[in-house]
């Protein structure tokens, strides 16, 4: 365990999982925003974006991941990603209503245009953000973390998200959303950032990946953790990826719709400063409470977790004042973080070792693709008949409401019966000394 033992360890996961995960916010939140204030975006434009952004990063992580374990370095795939992640982040600065309608006169509207265009950058920026993210950086975070740590390090890399939405919301709540120039600099600044911790990698980051022999095929292992005699062989892996996929359709519902909730439907101008102290209460808690798994195991773990999570959709999906909904949404917060914690610990426990970048593509299917196809289209048939609100220039937009909560809370329900399996096959495993 070279790299886990090196003092580089630490800093470069915290600063490439913080960094990459700011980056992921703009994509999975502030695209959402973004879409929505600028180009009045439908439930149904939303939920395509997400979709098809779920897809590239599924299909990239899968043909990357593999390469990276073929070619032996995820350094390459790690730094390069990131510097070629940050530019296309860039080139949203681009997208303007008063640059497209010059550049595209005939077209209905500039408006519909964006969406379009929009959609397309994402799959652009998400080829780079999984080759940089999803495919090389969890292969080589799956190596490096010391095995009696991997909670720990689960639950630092976990707690990102949040500190991420920290960092953002409040780096940039001066700004106002409603206008293009604040999304210039939204853009520019965050790819920027990205850019440069991509520079930074190349002196942070230390190999850890071994190339052996199995992994010289490259389109033999491509799908390799779909093959119905690996998934024999590790049942235990496949049910916790199973149970994981319905924890993100959960998850998937309500996210995209979360920060234009706060803001627009409950009219929250401040919601940065209140929801502030949730976010950073909640990432505490899920750094330390990846200390559990380690010390007491996933169902001891994962129990809390998801009672957390069903908890604070309660809350939020019956309450409308400002104290009820900085309560669900701390318990929401810390039952995501610390299930995606314990979640992400048991997986890569069970991942067979030389073979991290070949399950990347299965984790993501599991974390991203499903549920970014299910979850926002459950969502937007939710939000199908939503109250709808007139805008300055004569459209209308619509308004996400509680019923997002009360779908997610009903999708959290049928992760407990896959949960229940996989407590099975643990408790077999252990009984049987493996």
């Amino acid at each position: 365990m070279k790299t886990a033992k090196s003092s580089k360890f630490w800093p470069a996961l915290v600063i490439f999982s913080l960094v990459g995960q700011v980056a992921w916010v703009v994509e999975n939140m502030y695209f959402n925003v973004f879409l929505y204030k600028m180009f009045h975006a439908t439930p149904s434009a939303i939920s395509l974006m997400v979709t098809a952004s779920a897809v590239a990063a599924a299909v990239t992580t899968i043909f990357i991941g593999a390469l990276s374990d073929k070619i032996g370095k995820r350094k390459l795939f790690i730094c390069g990603g990131y510097l070629l992640w940050g530019v296309s982040i860039c080139s949203f600065a681009l997208l303007r209503t008063d640059y497209l309608g010059k550049l595209f006169p005939a077209a209905a509207s500039a408006a519909s245009v964006g969406v379009s265009l929009t959609i397309i950058l994402d799959c652009v920026m998400t080829f780079f953000g999984s080759t940089a993210n999803d495919a090389a950086f969890n292969a080589w975070l799956t190596e490096a973390a010391p095995k009696e740590k991997r909670g720990a390090a689960e639950g630092i890399n976990a707690m990102m998200p949040l500190l991420a939405i920290l960092v953002v919301f409040g780096g940039f709540m001066s700004l106002d959303t409603g206008l293009q120039s604040s999304w210039t600099k939204i853009f520019l600044i965050i790819g920027i950032a990205v850019t440069l911790i991509g520079v930074l990698g190349f002196f942070l980051i230390e190999d850890h990946s071994v190339r052996s022999e199995e992994n010289r095929s490259y389109f033999r292992n491509i799908f390799y953790g779909f093959r119905p005699r690996v998934m024999k062989q590790n049942p235990t892996l496949y049910l916790a990826l199973a149970a994981f996929a319905l924890f993100n359709i959960s998850i998937q519902i309500f996210m995209p719709y979360l920060i234009l909730y706060y803001d627009v439907s409950l009219q929250l101008e401040n919601y940065v400063l209140i929801m502030g102290p949730a976010v950073i209460l909640a990432s505490v808690f899920t750094a330390l409470y990846g200390r559990v798994y380690d010390r007491r195991g996933f169902q001891t773990a994962s129990i809390p977790a998801m009672a957390l999570l069903m908890a604070g959709y309660v809350l939020l999906f019956c309450f409308r004042h400002i104290v009820p909904v900085f309560a669900g949404s701390l318990l929401m917060m810390c039952g995501y973080l610390s299930g995606m914690a314990v979640f992400g610990a048991v997986i890569r426990d069970r991942i067979p070792e030389n073979k991290a970048g070949m399950f990347q593509g299965l984790r993501i299917v599991a974390q991203v693709l499903i549920p970014g196809i299910i979850g926002p289209n459950i969502a937007a048939r939710v939000l199908k008949n939503a109250e709808l609100v007139a805008n300055d220039d004569g459209t209308f937009s619509f308004l996400p409401n509680e019923n997002v909560f009360l779908a997610a809370l009903l999708a959290a329900v049928v992760v407990w019966p896959v949960l229940v399996l996989v407590f099975r096959r643990l408790k077999k495993e252990q009984k049987h000394g493996i």
